[in-house]
């Protein structure tokens, strides 16, 4: 029997996400997220997806495409991590007071408003971080080195201290014991997209011979936007001694950064030429702080995103309340899959005539 998958799309780039106790794989027509319960069952849901590019044709266009990825993919991570929560049933608690009473005055809107504030708090979270600190830096470093010859150096050290926020940041949340297992998690999505890129068959043991690092993941883009960022602020972002306005001209730069570094990212993951792996090294190694070995029970749930993202739902399995589907084995999922068929019972034995003989030795 041939070890390839003839379901497998491996010429399709199927993008992912570590949730809360699962994975989400994005395919081009499907999302699909899993979850495993407490009680060690998958629960999936599958929703269909149309890309932008198609209800607009000038958001498939190169560069333009990049800043139409980063508005929409930060917009479906969040959503996607609350569905996970969702999904996982484990706050079904009473609600509080104050819950109830915000609840009866802002009706079922509730959820979208507290959603809200949270994307407004890491937006902002975000800007001082990544932003606004290393541009205070950036202005300290300007009463040192008032040469404008010497703007390069101060751009150059205010983008390596981006870079060391974001792995102190990633550092401090690998701290947290949910965030570890999202990052074991992260490392179940990235060895099932190997696995399926390479036509195996999608199980644990195929997926695991896998390295846990992938030249299309997130963690490789943000480390190409820091250092792409660091070259247009320092050929065209505003030099001066404002922060405000240093801080403003980094923000009006920031679709071309990422337009730039979509391009990029997408350039190295499909070379394999000598110039584009030593390129991606750098991005490859970020991940080994946002990746971590995944057990097999995790890579189930990673199998089950891929095929359903891939291939739709399986047909007779039950529904949770709120309408998830339950899959008590990850292998039905795969079209190919032919569970065993269970062994019939014995006929009975048919009992042999007694003969007189046997008869008088039962009677003595």
């Amino acid at each position: 029997m041939s070890n390839k998958n003839p379901s497998a799309c491996g010429r399709v780039d199927i993008g992912g996400q570590a949730v809360m106790e699962g994975v989400m794989m994005k395919a081009p027509r499907a999302i699909a997220v899993s979850v495993r319960r407490p009680d060690h069952t998958i629960v999936t849901k599958l929703t269909p997806y149309t890309p932008l590019s198609e209800k607009h044709k000038w958001m498939g266009y190169p560069f333009l495409r990049g800043i139409v990825n980063m508005c929409t993919m930060f917009s479906m991570g969040m959503s996607t991590l609350q569905q996970s929560t969702d999904m996982l049933g484990i706050l079904d608690e009473e609600p509080t007071k104050f819950e109830l009473w915000l609840s009866k005055k802002l009706g079922k809107g509730l959820d979208k408003i507290i959603m809200g504030v949270a994307v407004v708090l890491a937006i902002v979270l975000s800007l001082g971080l990544f932003f606004l600190l290393p541009e205070l830096f950036a202005r300290l470093l300007k009463v040192w080195m008032p040469d404008p010859s010497q703007n390069w150096i101060i751009n150059l050290l205010s983008g390596i201290l981006r870079i060391l926020i974001l792995i102190g940041y990633i550092l401090f949340c690998a701290k947290v014991p949910d965030v570890r297992r999202t990052f074991e998690y992260h490392g179940a999505e990235h060895k099932t997209v190997y696995c399926n890129e390479n036509g195996l068959p999608l199980t644990p043991e195929n997926a695991q011979q896998f390295t846990t690092l992938h030249p299309r993941c997130g963690t490789s883009f943000l480390l190409i936007v820091f250092v792409i960022s660091i070259i247009l602020f320092t050929l065209v972002g505003y030099q001066g001694s404002s922060v405000i306005l240093r801080f403003l001209s980094r923000l009006l730069l920031l679709p071309i950064v990422a337009g730039i570094s979509y391009e990029t990212l997408k350039g190295l993951a499909h070379s394999e030429s000598k110039i584009a792996h030593i390129l991606r090294w750098p991005g490859m190694q970020m991940q080994r702080l946002t990746t971590r070995p995944p057990t097999n029970e995790m890579l189930e749930v990673a199998i089950v995103s891929m095929n359903v993202a891939l291939h739709g739902l399986p047909k007779g399995c039950e529904t949770t309340s709120e309408g998830y589907t339950i899959i008590r084995d990850y292998r039905i999922t795969d079209p190919s899959y032919t569970p065993p068929v269970a062994d019939e019972p014995a006929a009975p034995e048919e009992a042999s005539p007694v003969t007189a003989n046997d008869a008088s030795a039962q009677a003595n």
